[in-house]
């Protein structure tokens, strides 16, 4: 009861430096609000860009949120697109259901991706998923095709949860699903550091601190034995797919994950860069914002997309 407690109270400062942040962060014309999944969970939206450019919806990673995308979301060079992002079930202002199903049945958060798109009314989006969020895409995919997507990238995607892709970090692991406070702190702390080739400068490591701590230990707990659809989701990518890794990946093994996505897909582009660990769009943030954006453009026309 006292750990609860301590726990709670925790979450409470968490989600009050969490609001101060964003209050701190509002770009002009940004909108916030809320989508109901189809099993009830809601789940925290955000827009901004252009309302009637093409739009990217951006899905985060394990223990992030939608701020992990600041940089993208206020990159001069993506302002002509409809930027969208969303916190995972689990995750920053999202529902965190108790249930560990909630998370273990990958087909949710599938089912949460559609749930975006269609209240979001996006046509035909770019979809682009980092570490986890790959996943995300993958069982998309797998659920309902690409009929309704224009394009998909991987940023550093997990393609499948095996120990051929995943690096072995098993302390740091055992340490998230810890019901020890300290102990499960420490690990985000690792985890985070993990990310990075470069290490980010205090106000970002505190920020992606605060953002790990709010998510769901039901969740981190769930997540090893989440269900993944990538061998039945890749092969239907009929759009233009590309995975971008970092070569100093210390979670994923890129040369690995990229070989396994290939030979379910033969199609699949690849980018690697040589200077960025788990998350180019941060390590590398100028160079992959216009990346993202000559991949957007080189997809189906805009115009053609609107007919």
């Amino acid at each position: 009861m006292a750990r609860l407690t301590r726990v709670k109270a925790l979450r409470g400062v968490m989600i009050a430096v969490f609001f101060a942040v964003i209050s701190s962060m509002v770009v002009a014309g940004e909108k916030h609000y809320t989508v109901t999944a189809p099993d009830g969970v809601k789940l925290a939206v955000q827009e901004s860009g252009d309302p009637d450019g093409r739009p990217i919806i951006f899905i985060h990673g394990l223990l992030g949120s939608r701020l992990n995308w600041e940089k993208q979301i206020e990159s001069p060079e993506l302002q002509r697109y409809r930027l969208i992002t969303y916190d995972l079930r689990g995750h920053g202002l999202s529902d965190k259901p108790e249930d560990l199903e909630a998370y273990r049945d990958g087909r949710h958060y599938a089912d949460d991706l559609v749930a975006i798109i269609k209240a979001t009314d996006s046509k035909r989006p770019v979809l682009v998923g980092w570490s986890l969020g790959g996943v995300v895409v993958s069982n998309y995919l797998a659920a309902y095709g690409d009929a309704n997507i224009g394009a998909v990238m991987y940023v550093d995607g997990v393609i499948e949860l095996s120990a051929a892709l995943i690096t072995a970090h098993p302390g740091v692991y055992a340490g998230l699903a810890s019901d020890d406070l300290k102990t499960h702190l420490n690990a985000i702390r690792s985890f985070l550091e993990l990310c990075f080739h470069t290490q980010p400068e205090r106000p970002t490591q505190e920020l992606l601190l605060s953002n790990a701590a709010l998510a769901s230990w039901t969740m981190t707990r769930a997540t090893p034995s989440m269900s993944v659809a990538a061998a039945e989701g890749l092969p239907k990518a009929t759009v233009p797919v590309l995975l971008l890794y970092g070569s100093k990946d210390a979670l994923v093994n890129p040369r690995a994950s990229i070989a396994r996505a290939k030979a379910l897909n033969a199609h699949i582009q690849t980018k690697i860069y040589k200077n960025s660990g788990h998350v180019p769009f941060l390590e590398e943030a100028p160079r992959f914002n216009h990346d993202l954006a000559n991949f957007v453009d080189s997809s189906k026309p805009w115009t053609e997309v609107q007919r």
